[in-house]
């Protein structure tokens, strides 16, 4: 059954459900809470720091703008983290952490006001939010920490006793199916019924993270995880008015063609003292015609999503 965030929620605390454990609420990061990804201001500090060359800036912008378009990929993803990798081998830990210190406050910053409802919202009902990222586990803590969450796990590097990077890793890739073992650890050391919890992400690479909660979410997804989360019934948290898109998927585009003429009708209406309510949903108030029966809805105005 399709169930907005708030009837899931409700669901979870009717007599059925008395018996499970502790819920916790699981969140991506890039194109989740935040509209882009982190690894562009990241990569701009690494650069001022000259732990990365031009080129590899230049390829690191590019890769977060697509990101922002298209969503992950498998290949681009592990680049990254073997580009990490190799620029912090020998270098002080505390380094790595003090990048942080000029681009996390504008990034959690950029929160976007529906997901600042739905953590709220979890706040509010006792769940502890855990922040999971591909990116630097100092990074991934840091901005978890600065947001208020309970818990920010990333990619981890192993450290030599000397607190300098050994260029390895000492656990898993936080990525895809290395989330799940992230998540799987957590449950075991802190009583978490993933049957009871949620996850929000945006992109396909997250689909085992989604699939291992008894309450999924997709969030501004990518084409495929819209297609995915509908299919399946998952709620959809719209975080903007335009779509992501699939460059060699017409469907896609035409979406986002009729989401970007709902919304320009939506503005002449509103410049004639109309209520945009009257449109019947825009940006989560109902389905849009030709899609399938995925739901969507506005977290900021509604229980926990």
């Amino acid at each position: 059954m399709t169930m907005t965030p708030s009837e899931a929620l409700r669901a979870h605390h009717e007599p059925q459900e008395a018996g499970s454990g502790r819920a916790a609420a699981f969140f991506d990061l890039d194109g989740t809470l935040i509209p882009g990804s982190a690894s562009i201001p990241l990569a701009r500090a690494a650069f001022l720091a000259g732990m990365v060359t031009p080129i590899e800036l230049a390829r690191d912008v590019r890769n977060g703008v697509s990101f922002v378009l298209q969503g992950a990929s498998d290949e681009r993803s592990e680049a990254v983290r073997d580009r990490i990798l190799a620029a912090v081998a020998g270098r002080p830990a505390d380094e790595v952490l003090a990048l942080s210190d000029g681009f996390i406050p504008d990034l959690v910053g950029s929160i976007t006001p529906q997901m600042h409802g739905v953590l709220e919202n979890h706040a509010e009902s006792g769940h502890e939010r855990v922040l999971l990222s591909a990116g630097p586990t100092e990074i991934v803590s840091r901005f978890a920490q600065s947001a208020g969450l309970e818990e920010g796990i990333g990619t981890t590097s192993e450290v030599d006793t000397d607190g300098r990077y050994t260029g390895v890793l000492s656990g898993p890739f936080c990525y895809g199916e290395g989330k799940v073992e992230v998540m799987r650890a957590l449950a075991e050391e802190h009583g978490y019924d993933l049957r009871a919890s949620y996850a929000y992400s945006d992109s396909m690479s997250d689909v085992p993270m989604l699939e291992a909660v008894g309450h999924p979410v997709a969030v501004n997804p990518e084409p495929g995880l819209r297609d995915l989360a509908e299919a399946r019934g998952w709620p959809i948290v719209e975080t903007s008015r335009v779509p992501r898109v699939s460059v060699s998927d017409p469907h896609s585009w035409a979406r986002m063609g009729r989401r970007l003429a709902a919304a320009s009708l939506a503005g002449a209406i509103a410049l004639g003292a109309r209520p945009i309510e009257a449109l019947g949903g825009i940006d989560g108030g109902g389905e849009e015609p030709g899609d399938g029966g995925g739901r969507r809805t506005d977290p900021a105005s509604r229980a926990v999503a």
